[in-house]
């Protein structure tokens, strides 16, 4: 069973530049110390202050394997540390979801009309 971290980060808007450099460090650094990139998104229109991270791994203690890895990581400490010392991220909170079979990245058929 894939388990999938869900990250909301309440972010500062206007270090909206600062979050994006903060989150492509990391997709060198989450498939090297384990984790499954699936993706960090940045608000486009409405609410300006809230982004996602979704990392998924095998299970939880493949997640915490990874977890261990990461604190161990020189650049994963200096990501965390770019992101402290700037106070780009105001909040974090995660979530583990289950994917659903079936339901997981379903490309459009192209028969809409």
């Amino acid at each position: 069973m894939t388990v999938t971290c869900f990250i909301r980060y309440e972010i500062d808007p206007f270090q909206r530049d600062a979050f994006r450099e903060y989150a492509e460090n990391w997709a060198r650094i989450i498939p090297r110390c384990g984790g499954d990139l699936v993706g960090y998104f940045l608000p486009h229109e409405g609410t300006n202050d809230v982004a996602w991270g979704l990392i998924a791994c095998e299970s939880l203690a493949a997640y915490e394997l990874y977890r261990s890895r990461l604190k161990a990581d020189p650049e994963a400490r200096a990501n965390f540390a770019f992101a402290q010392g700037r106070r780009l991220i105001l909040r974090e909170q995660r979530t583990f979801l289950e994917t659903v079979d079936g339901t997981f990245r379903v490309a459009a058929t192209g028969e809409h009309r």
